[in-house]
């Protein structure tokens, strides 16, 4: 697909997902989980599951969530950047409609006055081979 066919792609998206996992550099970041928020926008061709009424036609977002918050409690990574691509993988791993994702992966209270600092990657399927 070129940019501009995903474009006119429908989008789900996971909001505020919250969970507790352990990420950083420093090692007081590594003794113990902390708050990590994602936010995740899915490109799909819902028209499908539109008509349908039938979620085997649509990315299943309950199935994308649970790998995230899985990988998230199971990983430890130092970077925020890699987490976030670990994450992006995952989506498009576990549902092969999904063509694109724009992940943010955020630490709420890393800094001493901000509300949180993060990152936010977009890739597409079609790139899968280059990253």
């Amino acid at each position: 697909m070129t940019q501009t066919d995903i474009s006119k792609l429908d989008r789900i998206v996971i909001r505020d997902l919250l969970v507790r996992g352990v990420v950083g550099v420093n090692a007081e970041e590594r003794l113990n989980r902390q708050d990590i928020l994602i936010n995740v926008t899915l490109w799909v061709d819902l028209r499908p599951a539109s008509a349908s009424d039938d979620i085997a036609d649509t990315a299943n977002y309950r199935t994308i969530t649970k790998a995230l918050i899985a990988h998230v409690e199971d990983a430890a990574p130092r970077l925020v950047e890699r987490l976030a691509l670990d994450l992006v993988r995952l989506c498009f791993e576990k549902e092969a409609r999904v063509q694109a994702v724009e992940l943010t992966v955020e630490k709420p209270g890393a800094l001493r006055f901000a509300r949180s600092v993060g990152v936010t990657l977009y890739r597409e399927r079609k790139e899968l081979l280059t990253w």
